[in-house]
C-alpha cells in the first residue's frame, strides 16, 4: 500500500572523540582502531556501515553487537562509534557527536550530519516501515487504506513524533514504494557483494 516511516539510524561518537565529522572519522580510522557498536550483522544499518568502510578505504578496528546502544555505551567506552537510532541517544545529544545518518535524507534534529548516501550514493539505503496487504485485497479497499494512512501520517500527532524523535514520517504511495523496494534490493545486493 505504501511506506510511511524511516527509522532515524545514525553513526554517533562521544563528544570528546578525536573526530567531530564523518570525514575526520574516516581519516582517523585509517591509522587508528575504532570499535563499532551495532545491533547485529544482519541489520541493514550495520551492513551499510560496514560497506561504507569498504567504500571509503578504512576498516573498523573491531565491531560488536549490543542489545542496547545508548548514551551509556559511548560514556563507558564500550564502543567508539555506535550505529543506533537517534531516540536512544536523545538524552545525551548535547554531549555526543552525530557523524552521519543512515537514512535517505537528513534528520531534522541533527541537520548538519550528512547521510551515508550523500557521501557514497551507491549506499543510499534506509530502514523503513510500510503497510502491506494480501495480494488479493480489492483495489477499492487498498485505496481506502492508503487514503487513511496518508492522512494519518500528515496529522499533527504523527508529525509531532517526527519532530520529537527524528523519525522521518511521510506517505509514499504504492507506485513510489514499489520503485523504492526495487532500488533497495539492488543496493542490498551491491552491499552483499562488497561484504563478501
Amino acid at each position: 500500500i505504501g511506506i510511511f516511516l524511516t527509522y532515524p539510524f545514525v553513526l554517533a561518537a562521544a563528544g570528546d572523540a578525536p573526530y567531530q565529522t564523518i570525514e575526520e572519522m574516516i581519516a582517523y580510522a585509517k591509522d587508528n582502531e575504532i570499535v563499532l557498536g551495532h545491533f547485529g550483522d544482519a541489520a541493514v544499518p550495520t551492513r551499510v556501515s560496514k560497506a561504507f568502510a569498504v567504500s571509503q578505504g578504512f576498516e573498523w578496528g573491531a565491531d560488536s553487537a549490543f542489545d542496547a546502544l545508548d548514551c551509556n555505551t559511548l560514556a563507558s567506552g564500550d564502543a567508539d562509534v555506535i550505529n543506533t537510532t537517534l531516540q536512544l541517544v536523545l538524552p545525551c545529544l548535547d554531549s555526543i557527536t552525530v557523524l552521519a545518518a543512515v537514512t535517505d535524507e537528513r534528520i531534522s534534529l541533527v541537520p548538519d550530519a550528512p547521510t551515508i548516501g550523500e557521501i557514497d550514493p551507491s549506499l543510499n539505503l534506509a530502514l523503513w516501515n510500510g503497510l502491506f496487504v494480501h495480494k488479493d485485497t480489492p483495489a477499492d479497499v487498498r485505496a481506502k487504506i492508503a487514503e487513511v494512512a496518508a492522512a494519518s501520517m500528515m496529522s499533527e500527532r504523527a508529525q509531532a513524533v517526527a519532530r520529537e524523535t527524528g523519525a522521518l514520517v511521510y506517505w509514499q504511495d504504492a507506485e513510489a514504494s514499489a520503485a523504492r523496494v526495487a532500488a533497495d534490493g539492488e543496493t542490498i545486493a551491491r552491499i552483499g557483494s562488497m561484504l563478501e
